[in-house]
């Protein structure tokens, strides 16, 4: 009788087992899958649209700007460029060249190379 009760009792284990193991897999149907798909692609979609543009824009907004003509916002504009420093460019008119900011102690040499690929001196 002891040999039956524990036969029983591993078939029942096994049997609890499989039950387990089969509540705990996921089964989706193939038109879930394809909507989770779906919603994953356009979220994509979206997401690199929003990069691209950032892309654009940054590239676009690296414009040149000409310190002798430049607007006040033009200056702030700059990296690093403070409301002082945009006045007493515009004070300073005209430059001969760019670099002049850093004779005359507008900025330092580390504020001028931030933006010196941006900022010209044409008369």
């Amino acid at each position: 009788m002891s040999s039956l009760s524990l036969r029983c009792s591993w078939l029942i284990v096994i049997a609890l087992l499989f039950a387990v193991i089969i509540a705990c897999t996921t089964s989706d149907n193939p038109d879930q899958i394809r909507q989770r798909t779906a919603e994953a692609t356009a979220t994509m979609k979206r997401d690199t649209k929003a990069v691209v543009e950032g892309v654009k824009e940054g590239l676009g907004g690296q414009k040149t700007i000409n310190l002798n003509k430049a607007s006040r916002e033009d200056l702030l504009s700059l990296p690093g460029v403070t409301e002082r420093q945009a006045d007493r460019i515009i004070a300073d008119r005209p430059f001969a060249d760019a670099h002049v900011l850093v004779k005359r102690r507008v900025l330092s040499e580390a504020e001028y190379t931030k933006i010196s690929d941006r900022v010209t001196a044409d008369r």
